[in-house]
């Protein structure tokens, strides 16, 4: 009889320890890997494939990182894999949604003292998307969070803000301060010359009214530049 290869066989083929829905029972959701956990909620495979051998696929075009999963639309995830129809894909995008709000609570920032206090509130909010969008947060004088926007959502290199509607919404809310943050999603931290531009147009704007920016964050992935700790404000 012909030796099923292990690395495409059925998870029902599989020992109980290496089940994966088994083996988080038997040993806690922490004990499986990305692939196994990937699979759990893909759920099911196709002919020739187990949902383990789909996890792994998607993981291996995703250079095996979840950051770059989570930039994928649920329309890119369903057209890329075989096997992965809208709701598979609906079902990833959501597990990884839900990691993301888990994360901003958990960090539960109220007070921005530092730049790195900002880039932890606006981290979970804009390291995965696959495009670019321009936030504002809103400051007391103690620098507590008043509140925090989306003023514009754009394209993966570019997007378009209007310094009068930044400096409406901090009125508004009787803003002391503000903190521009947006996202890179090509995972370059360092600024552009239209990011250079931008922040003086809505610095000067906004300094008419005595509301000083306080700070740009620029956020990708993994790292992010911030205007104020390198002198430039």
């Amino acid at each position: 009889m012909e030796k099923t290869d292990s690395s495409t066989r059925r998870i029902a083929d599989l020992k109980d320890d290496d089940k994966p829905r088994e083996k988080a029972l038997t040993k806690g959701i922490r004990a499986l890997s990305d692939a196994e956990i990937l699979a759990l909620l893909i759920g099911g495979g196709v002919p020739g494939k187990s949902a383990i051998d789909l996890a792994r696929e998607i993981l291996a075009a995703c250079n095996n990182s979840i950051n770059q999963l989570a930039q994928l639309s649920i329309q890119a995830i369903s057209r890329r894999f075989v096997g992965i129809g809208p709701a598979k894909a609906t079902t990833i995008a959501a597990a990884i949604e839900l990691g993301s709000r888990r994360t901003a609570s958990a960090d539960n920032v109220t007070v921005i003292n530092t730049s790195a206090d900002a880039y932890r509130y606006m981290r979970p909010r804009l390291e995965n998307l696959p495009h670019e969008e321009f936030w504002i947060l809103f400051l007391r004088r103690n620098n507590s969070i008043i509140t925090s926007s989306c003023v514009s959502t754009g394209g993966t290199g570019a997007t378009f803000v209007e310094p009068k509607i930044i400096v409406k919404q901090a009125i508004d809310c009787l803003a002391y301060g503000i903190i521009l943050a947006h996202n890179h999603p090509s995972g370059n931290a360092r600024p552009s010359g239209p990011d250079d531009a931008l922040t003086r147009r809505i610095k000067e704007a906004s300094a008419l009214l005595d509301i000083p920016v306080l700070d740009h964050l620029i956020i990708t992935s993994s790292a992010f530049y911030s205007y104020a700790d390198e002198g430039r404000l």
